[in-house]
């Protein structure tokens, strides 16, 4: 997990620098161009002003549209033929019917930039085509700032980890949730913020102002955690005999034959005076019974350190046992824990004068 975190929040990292270094940039100076670009002169051939970095405008007229499918956006292909009989198409976001509309046989001027028709002028308005540069350097920023937040939570996991496997390997789930959460808020903001914006600075504005807020609710949180969760990590579960068998996902860790197996999926079977480990669902099959010499310690949050964790930190608990000697972690969702505990319970017995025996020691 430690390495996956590295490499990948690494990985992430590198793709965000490019997205905002190299294409985002790249898509900038195109829209600085466009914006900056004239008329093309009379004097110049058709080639060079149609592919050139002049405007060049040239009659034409609408043979037909093509109403576009399988996209999110609704948009159109829109089919003109200029005045020396080139025909071309170019694509345009919306509905033919929207304002101007686009109609058979109308007549348009078509403006092209470096090739491509940019935008089409009607008798009553302007439409851009999705060829348009203006704004292309938004998809790359959005992506640029969710991939390197993205990156920088797993660069973060990474760095949580490698300094707890150094420490006390006490962590409560609040340790990686609430950064975690932080994370992927600022990984959406990043995302959301190019696109009401107008410029990437005023995109990174937005981001910067949201990771403020983000990391004083994040410290609130941390710290009203901390100081309920502050001294003994013990988790007080009371005990329920199941009255019937319950199947549930849970798994048994340790050196003893009757753990889980090598799956990160196990199921746990509760019953009055019996729990056994089994990888089936149903609990039918390949059950791993519990032995009477396993005794129950304490019941505390997940550690970094427990081998082979599983199940979402946040929710698990881990019920701590020995059995002759060996330890014994049994780990299972906490509103589960309750039937563990009580499966663990020894069996009533009868005393001599055939009254049963509950009291348990």
């Amino acid at each position: 997990m430690t390495r996956a975190a590295a490499v990948i929040g690494s990985v992430g990292v590198l793709v965000a620098a490019w997205l905002l270094l190299v294409s985002m940039n790249g898509a900038l100076d195109d829209e600085r161009a466009f914006r900056a670009a004239v008329g093309c002169a009379s004097g110049s051939g058709e080639a060079d002003r149609r592919d050139g970095d002049c405007l060049w405008t040239v009659a034409a007229r609408i043979e037909r549209t093509e109403e576009e499918t399988g996209r999110k956006t609704s948009s159109y292909w829109l089919y003109v033929t200029e005045a020396d009989g080139t025909s071309s198409r170019t694509r345009i976001t919306g509905s033919a019917q929207e304002h101007p509309v686009a109609r058979a046989q109308a007549r348009v001027e078509v403006t092209y930039w470096r090739g491509q028709i940019r935008y089409v002028d009607f008798d009553s308005g302007r439409r851009y085509t999705t060829a348009d540069p203006r704004g292309d350097y938004k998809l790359f920023c959005a992506w640029g700032l969710a991939v390197g937040f993205h990156g920088l939570l797993y660069l973060w996991l990474w760095y949580w980890n490698a300094r707890l496997s150094a420490g006390p390997p006490r962590t409560a789930g609040w340790q990686a949730g609430v950064p975690v959460a932080g994370g992927f808020c600022l990984t959406a903001v990043g995302a959301f913020a190019p696109w009401p914006t107008d410029s990437p600075a005023a995109a990174f504005r937005l981001v910067g102002v949201c990771a403020l807020v983000v990391v004083a609710a994040c410290s609130v949180a941390a710290l009203v955690l901390w100081w309920r969760r502050r001294g003994d990590d013990t988790v007080a579960v009371t005990p329920v005999v199941p009255a019937a068998e319950q199947v549930f996902p849970g798994r048994i860790l340790g050196e003893i034959p009757y753990a889980s197996g090598t799956s990160r999926k196990g199921y746990l079977v509760a019953g009055p005076a019996r729990l056994a480990a089994t990888p089936d669902r149903t609990g039918a099959a390949d059950r791993r019974q519990v032995p009477p010499t396993l005794t129950p310690i304490r019941v505390r949050p997940p550690y970094w350190t427990d081998p082979a964790r599983t199940g979402n930190a946040l929710r698990s608990l881990v019920l701590e046992c020995e059995d002759d000697g060996v330890r014994v972690l049994i780990v299972t969702r906490g509103k589960h824990m309750p039937w563990v505990l009580g499966a663990l319970q020894p069996a009533p017995c009868a005393n001599s004068s055939g009254r049963r025996n509950t009291d348990v020691p």
